[in-house]
C-alpha cells in the first residue's frame, strides 16, 4: 500500500522505494513475491488462449517504459487483435520499485513532453490490457520474447579524462545471467541497450550458454539479437521508438529471422525500413560510431567557437552560411556541451571494448576520446565569460547573484541529464557564485537536489568540483520573473522557446539593474545584443566575438 513520505515516518529508507513526487512504496515481502507468481501464471495462461506471444521488456526506464507500451499496442493490420502481451519487469529496489505500481495504474513512470507518452501506457493497460508490470524474475520463464534495456554506464574517474573512465557493465551481466537461468529454449532475447561493441557476442552468448548447460540444457543453442534504440526526448518521444528506422542483428540465422519478424509488427517498417547487418558487433559498432560521430562534430566546432570569441567573428552566422550547402548541413552550434544520456559516453564504450573486451593493447582512437574530453569541459568556459562580463562591471562571481536559465540538455525538453548546465552551476558555485536557476520544462533538478545519491551514489559531478554542499539545497525558481529579480549575471544556457523571446527591456524591468548577459547558444540576435549594451548591460557569448563590435558601436554613438 502506498503511503506519503511524511505518513511513512521514519520506515528504513532501504525498506521503501520513493517516486519522485514523493509517494512512498512499500517493497515486497516473501509473501508479495509468491501472489506475484500466481498473478502472472494466470495473465499469462489467459493471453496465451488468445495466440499472443508473452514479451518481457527488462527495465521500465527512460527507453524500456515507452517501449513496452509501443510493442503493447502493437496489433494485427487486418484482424485489430493485439500481437503481444508484455510484462515490463524492474528490480524491487528501493530508487526503482515505484515503478511497477505506477505502471499497474496506468501511469507513465517517465516524464515526457510528448503528449502521446502517458495516454499509450495508460490506454495499454487499461483498455487493451495488453502490459503489466511486476518485479519478478520468473516473468522470464514466460516469455517468448525478452526485450534487454538494462542500463549500462560509463564511470569517468576525471573530467576531460575519458579515457580514466572504464565501462560499468554489472547490472547488464547480472540481469544476462538471470535470464539464462529462467528462460526457455527457444525465447529471443533482444538486447536494445546500447553496448561496448562484442558485447552480445562475447558477454551476453557465453552468458546465457553457460546457464543453459547449467540447467542441462547442453544441446540448445540460445537466440540473441542486437538492435540499438535512437529514442530521443521531447514532442516525439513515442515517434523515435515507434516511427523510425531501426538497424539490427543476430548471433545465428534464426535469431535474425526472429527480431526481423518482431521488429516488423511493433516499428513502422514500411516508411522506415529495417537495416539488417550479418553480426550483433556490426549493430553494436553503429550505435558508438552514430553517436561519436555528432559528439566529434560538436568538439571540431568548439575551437573555432573559441576563433570567434577572439577574432570578433560570429560563429551563429558562419555556421548558418555554410549550412546553405547541403553537403555541410548537419553542422551545429556546440553550445555548452552535449548533454543526454548517450554522446558523452558512447565513445568510450567503444575505446573499453577494444582495449579491454577485444583485447587489443594498441593505441587507436584519438579523435574519438578527445571529443569526449572536449564537449565535458566546453561549460567550464561559459563561468570564464562569466567572471569576465561581471569584471567589466566590476564586479566578482563570488560577490554575485547569477541566474542561470535552463538546465536541460537540449531545447524544449526537460531532460536534465549530463546537461552543460549542470557543470556552469558548479563552477560558478565553486568560484563563490550565488546561481539559481528556472526552466519551463524542469520541476526537480535532481542532479543537484539529490547530489549524494544521485544518478549514483559516489558518481555525482560533485565529486570534481570544491564548494558543492550547499548545492542541494538548490530548488528550480517557479517563474522567470522570480529568478532574475536583483540578478548581477544572466545565463541563457538552452535554447527553450521561452528564451527566445524574451526582450532586453521587459529583462532589465525584472531584474531591476544592468546585468552582465551571456549567450550560450545563440540564442541573442544582433538587435538585442545591441539593445542590451543601451541599457547598461555587459554581454558576451560562446563563439560570438562580434559582440564587441557591437559594443564599440553602442559606446561610440554615446560619446557623440
Amino acid at each position: 500500500m502506498a503511503k506519503t513520505a511524511a505518513k511513512k515516518g521514519k520506515k528504513a529508507t532501504n525498506q521503501v522505494s520513493i517516486c519522485p513526487n514523493g509517494e512512498v512504496f512499500a517493497l515486497p515481502s516473501a509473501q508479495d513475491f509468491l501472489k506475484e507468481k500466481k498473478r502472472l501464471i494466470k495473465l499469462v495462461d489467459a493471453q496465451r488462449t488468445l495466440n499472443r506471444e508473452i514479451v518481457v521488456v527488462m527495465g521500465v526506464g527512460f527507453v524500456g517504459a515507452v517501449m513496452a507500451g509501443v510493442v503493447a499496442d502493437s496489433v494485427d493490420p487486418e484482424s485489430g487483435e493485439p500481437y503481444y502481451f508484455v510484462i515490463g519487469m524492474q528490480r524491487p529496489s528501493p530508487r526503482s520499485y515505484w515503478k511497477i505500481p505506477y505502471i499497474n495504474r496506468g501511469m507513465a513512470p517517465v516524464e515526457a513532453e510528448d503528449p502521446e507518452v502517458a495516454p499509450l501506457i495508460e490506454r495499454c493497460v487499461k483498455t487493451r490490457k495488453t502490459l503489466v508490470a511486476s518485479f519478478l524474475d520468473d516473468a522470464l520463464s514466460l516469455a517468448d520474447i525478452v526485450v534487454v534495456d538494462v542500463q549500462c554506464d560509463y564511470h569517468k574517474e576525471s573530467l576531460g579524462n575519458v579515457r580514466k573512465g572504464h565501462t560499468d557493465i554489472a547490472a547488464l551481466e547480472s540481469s544476462l545471467e538471470t535470464i539464462g537461468q529462467q528462460i526457455k529454449p527457444g525465447c529471443l532475447v533482444l538486447i536494445e541497450t546500447t553496448v561496448p561493441p562484442g558485447t552480445t557476442e562475447y558477454v551476453a552468448y557465453p552468458t546465457i550458454k553457460k546457464a543453459f548447460a547449467k540447467r542441462g540444457l547442453h544441446d540448445a543453442e540460445p537466440l540473441i539479437a542486437h538492435s540499438f534504440e535512437r529514442v530521443m526526448p521531447g514532442r516525439k518521444y513515442v515517434e523515435s521508438i515507434r516511427d523510425f528506422w531501426r538497424v539490427c542483428s543476430g548471433i545465428n540465422e534464426p535469431s535474425r529471422e526472429r527480431v526481423v519478424k518482431f521488429l516488423s509488427r511493433v516499428i513502422n517498417v514500411e516508411k522506415y525500413p529495417l537495416t539488417v547487418l550479418e553480426q550483433p558487433i556490426e549493430s553494436e559498432t553503429c550505435k558508438i560510431v552514430e553517436n561519436s560521430f555528432r559528439a566529434t562534430i560538436l568538439a571540431f566546432l568548439d575551437e573555432w567557437s573559441r576563433f570567434a570569441e577572439k577574432n570578433r567573428v560570429d560563429l551563429v552566422k558562419v555556421i548558418h552560411a555554410i549550412k546553405v550547402r547541403p553537403t555541410h548541413s548537419n553542422l551545429m552550434f556546440p553550445g555548452p556541451g552535449i548533454g543526454g544520456y548517450c554522446l558523452p559516453k558512447d565513445g568510450g564504450l567503444g575505446v573499453w571494448a577494444y582495449n579491454t573486451l577485444l583485447g587489443f593493447d594498441d593505441d587507436i582512437f584519438k579523435i574519438t576520446p578527445m571529443a569526449i574530453d572536449i564537449n565535458d569541459t566546453r561549460a567550464i568556459h561559459v563561468a570564464e565569460l562569466v567572471r569576465d562580463a561581471l569584471r567589466n562591471m566590476g564586479k566578482i562571481v563570488a560577490a554575485s547573484k547569477i541566474a542561470l536559465l535552463g538546465v536541460s540538455y537540449r531545447e524544449d525538453v526537460g531532460d536534465t541529464r549530463y546537461s552543460g548546465s549542470e557543470l556552469i552551476i558548479r563552477k560558478l558555485t565553486e568560484m563563490g557564485g550565488d546561481v539559481v536557476a528556472h526552466d519551463p520544462y524542469v520541476k526537480h533538478w535532481w542532479e543537484i537536489e539529490q547530489q549524494d545519491t544521485y544518478p549514483a551514489t559516489g558518481h555525482s559531478w560533485s565529486r570534481f568540483f570544491r564548494n558543492q554542499e550547499g548545492l542541494s539545497e538548490t530548488r528550480m525558481q517557479p517563474d522567470i520573473a522570480h529568478a532574475l529579480k536583483g540578478v548581477d549575471a544572466v545565463v541563457l544556457a538552452v535554447r527553450h522557446q521561452a528564451y527566445l523571446t524574451l526582450a532586453p527591456d521587459d529583462v532589465l524591468k525584472m531584474a531591476g539593474n544592468p546585468m552582465a548577459v551571456i549567450d550560450c547558444f545563440g540564442i541573442l540576435d544582433d538587435a538585442a545584443i545591441h539593445r542590451y549594451f543601451e541599457l547598461g548591460c555587459e554581454v558576451k557569448g560562446l563563439g560570438r566575438g562580434h559582440v564587441q563590435r557591437i559594443k564599440e558601436t553602442v559606446r561610440s554613438r554615446k560619446k557623440t
